[in-house]
């Protein structure tokens, strides 16, 4: 291929900026404190604070910042009472440390920001933000209160007491967690908009509260305060062994509410002995299983003032729980997002009347129902229908993941569970009154409220909808913790398939809070010898094992969130979790070589109906665990050069080597041929570098050689899949890469969407071309694993890259592929937008590139480039701005 470059006007501008242009103004935008707008609770003394440059002037950067913070917007704007001043000649926008004074505990505090560019421009104050501080341990009044007797029910309990406030309001705060799920009430109106609420964690090292504005919420004159709780994780069935009360027995409430009134003075509503509680008609809730809901049984009115039926509730019991576990939320909460309406509904060749609503989701059904008292009507979920088309369940093991709702007397009420959430596409109803019509229906998909930051699109309408697929994989299986499945009698966070999938993630959301969180449990649950349980939250009591591309997320997700957020501190966080893990499997590798223990491998790979001439894809498990081995040790000393720990840089420096020539003498043979010839074999040790230069490229070779021996047909499994990509693009073999991308017959990325999906299953033919189902015992329809080729499709083919940890520096090489003509995607980093777009028409290339303020950006062409002083050369360094560029291609 012969390629001619051609500037755009648009980027030679760039060298010769008018006087108009430099007199554009600067501003600021997208303030954030630890990754959130606005946070309610932050446990952090020093706040990192980041922020956005906008503006339409070309190569612009930061030259300096000026910060300024206080306890009243009123009086930052008059520069009265400012607490904390600072200006710095810099360039740095995220992540910039608060270091003033002590922050008080509960306190709100105000900022803002303006930044001086490199041209000379001041910009205007930025508009005001805030962050609240949390609270301590010892700022909690508020008792655990629960049933006054055992905790045997499986009805949901209600609590309740009346307040009168005297005064006029100035403003609340609400903290409220619980052991179980719980949902709050003041005056019978919801508290925040959040669901699953603490959330999950891993409740024997810590429990999250979380913190509301409830102002709005609170009258003076009468009140009530009110919660309902759920079994949740923490009491209901969880695991594979129909464990149940895994944390604890009993459900308990925590509330506290801090009221400021107008002539200054301080009152606290909290949860004491005072409190009155009683069985509500939520009979029965499980995360597997689904809610009964009997209307017959509200108690109307029960969260408002105006109910007086409270005479024969029951005092509560006062439980003697600790706070110091109680930790504030740092991750962005579970909410309802999109809504779906029938698509349409049908009956089955047995009978049963089916709803359909296009898309496999995570969340639940409204229901709109109205009948005579009693009726049962009964919502089973499915995420697909049998080969004749009949609902079909068994994929979900014991899971009942079912709905039941009985109606109180002809009075029209709408549905949906409180405790509960579903996987589905498919919905079975029976017990229906009267003709069942698309109107009563309304599928909510819930997940964590991430913001989407990655959109990405191509020519090739199957590439769109893997791309669709892959999103609502992550949306599916990102509901607080990133679970393997959403559907079936499992839903737990494993590790192997979080770090497969965790620079997708990034692309497509902002996870950066998310993996916060998680992560923190990821260090909680970390065994003393150093090893990481197969699940995080750890429910399944694993053995001191440590599997090999499993407990490797304990170095892969804090070094991935380091480089796509810029963030230092995950890693001075989770170093001491990385170097643990890393010196777990040298005390289990004598010579390091890790040759002994449990290991999955390559989980679910392709496994072919013959093998007769000795090419089946078992990758034998210890080589494996060798390569990821040796890829934790050089992400410990990545961390370890970022941290400053030159010490510790050496020494697992030395051992990398060790560790690598312990894998040449076990597993490769003086030619260059591994032990096993599988494609994930040569993946992995191209990937993390574990061959000898001058042999790495005849390994290449033989991987694509193995990969046309399939009839271009991947065999790689869960550890292998995501670097498939990559490593033939790194070796020259990107015609090879395109050519898994874009089959479309099984085993392929695009052989489910073929077959209907959308979302991405667990096996590469969930649903064979027959019809038929695998192995049922395992086959999800939402699993993401398989989708971290998204990663590959968002850095190749739009060829977004980072070239310096969250993005200050960026790649752009977008590279082609058969068939594809168009590709563009965006993504919005810590810096802002970036974003790539191409075309191919009559032999020219046509490039758009947008990159963001205060970063630059190197820019590659596809092949060699004549330019206009008679060299050659493929790239060009830019600076800030919206270009384009053209190459011819013979």
């Amino acid at each position: 291929m012969r390629t001619i470059f051609f500037f755009s006007l648009l980027m030679l501008a760039n060298a010769f900026t008018s006087p108009l242009v430099y007199a554009q103004k600067i501003n600021v935008f997208d303030l954030k404190v630890e990754h959130q707008s606005n946070p309610l609770c932050i446990e952090s003394g020093a706040p990192r604070m980041s922020w956005k440059l906008q503006t339409a002037l070309k190569n612009t950067s930061q030259n300096s910042y000026e910060i300024r913070i206080g306890t009243d917007p009123k009086d930052i704007k008059t520069n009265k009472n400012i607490i904390w001043r600072v200006s710095k000649k810099t360039s740095q926008s995220i992540l910039v440390p608060y270091e003033g004074p002590s922050l008080k505990p509960g306190c709100r505090y105000f900022w803002q920001v303006r930044v001086t560019d490199n041209h000379n421009n001041t910009s205007p104050w930025s508009e005001i933000q805030s962050w609240r501080m949390g609270i301590t341990a010892s700022d909690w009044t508020a008792k655990w209160i629960a049933l006054p007797s055992a905790d045997t029910t499986k009805a949901s309990p209600l609590f309740r007491k009346a307040y009168r406030l005297n005064k006029d309001i100035k403003s609340a705060t609400a903290y409220v967690s619980a052991r179980g799920l719980y949902e709050a009430y003041i005056n019978g109106q919801r508290i925040g908009d959040a669901y699953f609420m603490p959330g999950w964690t891993s409740y024997k090292h810590h429990i999250q509260y979380q913190t509301y504005d409830v102002t709005a919420l609170l009258k003076k004159g009468d009140n009530v305060l009110a919660a309902m709780l759920g079994d949740g994780w923490y009491k209901g069935r969880i695991g594979f062994s129909h464990q149940k009360a895994f944390y604890g027995d009993t459900r308990a409430l925590l509330l506290q509410i801090e009221v400021q009134y107008s002539d200054g003075s301080r009152e606290i509503l909290a949860t004491d002995g005072q409190w009155k509680t009683a069985v509500g008609p939520v009979l029965a809730s499980d995360i597997y299983d689904g809610e009964i809901y009997d209307a017959r049984l509200e108690k109307k009115g029960w969260a408002h003032p105006e109910y007086t039926e409270d005479t024969d509730w029951q005092p509560v019991r006062v439980m003697e729980y600790s706070y110091d576990s109680l930790v504030g939320m740092n991750a962005p909460p579970v909410k309802k997002q999109e809504r779906f309406k029938v698509k349409n509904i049908t009956r089955t060749p047995q009978g049963d009347l089916i709803v359909d609503f296009g898309q496999n989701l995570v969340g639940w059904v409204e229901l709109k129902a109205m009948g005579a008292q009693g009726t049962k009507i009964t919502l089973s979920h499915a995420e697909v229908l049998d080969k004749a088309g009949n609902f079909y369940t068994t994929n979900l093991r014991t899971a009942k993941q079912q709905n039941i709702y009985l109606l109180d007397d002809n009075t029209e009420q709408i549905f949906s569970p409180h405790f509960s959430f579903q996987g589905f596409r498919y919905l079975k109803v029976e017990g229906y009154p009267g003709e069942l019509t698309p109107e009563d229906l309304t599928a909510v998909a819930l997940y964590s409220d991430m913001p989407q930051t990655g959109t990405f699109e191509t020519s090739n309408p199957l590439l769109n909808q893997l791309q669709h697929n892959i999103v609502w994989g992550q949306k599916g299986n990102f509901v607080d913790v990133p679970t393997d499945c959403p559907q079936r009698d499992e839903r737990l966070g494993w590790t192997g398939d979080a770090q497969a999938f965790f620079n997708t993630a990034a692309f497509n959301m902002d996870v950066s809070g998310f993996f916060v969180k998680w992560l923190l449990d990821v260090r909680a649950d970390q065994h003393a010898s150093g090893s990481i349980p197969f699940v995080i939250p750890d429910v399944l009591t694993s053995n001191d094992a440590g599997a090999a591309g499993w407990g490797d997320v304990a170095t892969i997700v804090p070094w991935g969130m380091y480089y796509v957020y810029g963030d230092t501190c995950i890693l001075e966080n989770q170093y001491s979790s990385m170097q643990a893990w890393v010196d777990f499997i040298t005390a289990k590798s004598p010579q390091h070589l890790w040759n002994n223990g449990f290991h999955f491998g390559d989980w679910l790979f392709y496994r072919p109906d013959d093998d007769n001439d000795g090419r089946a894809a078992v990758t034998d498990k210890y080589l494996i665990a060798q390569c990821f081995y040796a890829h934790s040790t050089q992400l410990l000393i990545n961390a370890a050069n970022v941290l400053g720990k030159t010490e510790d840089e050496k020494r697992y420096k030395d051992q990398l080597e060790r560790i690598k020539q312990a894998f040449q003498q076990e597993y490769l043979t003086p030619n260059g041929r591994l032990v096993s010839s599988t494609q994930t074999a040569y993946v992995l040790a191209l990937q993390f570098d574990m061959l000898p230069e001058n042999l790495r490229q005849q390994a290449a070779n033989r991987l694509v050689e193995n990969i046309r021996s399939y009839g271009n047909h991947l065999t790689t499994g869960f550890l292998g899949t995501p670097y498939l990509c990559h490593v033939l693009t790194r070796f020259g073999h990107t015609e090879t890469a395109y050519d898994l991308l874009l089959q479309e017959t099984y085993p392929s990325w695009l052989y489910p969407v073929k077959m209907g999906a959308t979302t991405i299953w667990e096996r590469w033919d969930g649903i064979k071309p027959d019809g038929t189902f695998q192995t049922p015992s395992m086959n999800s329809y939402n699993h993401y694993a398989y989708g971290a080729i998204g990663d590959w499709m968002y850095k190749n083919i739009a060829g977004i890259n980072p070239d310096e940890a969250g993005y200050k520096k960026i790649r752009i090489e977008p590279r082609l592929g058969r068939g594809i003509t168009t590709a563009s995607a965006s993504l919005d980093t810590p810096y802002g937008v970036v974003s790539s777009s191409w075309k191919l028409e009559n032999g020219i290339f046509k490039l758009s590139v947008s990159i963001p303020p205060n970063t630059t950006a190197t820019v590659i062409m596809p092949g060699r480039i004549a330019n206009t002083n008679g060299g050659q050369s493929n790239s060009a360094i830019i600076g800030s701005g919206s270009y384009s560029f053209e190459s011819e291609i013979e």
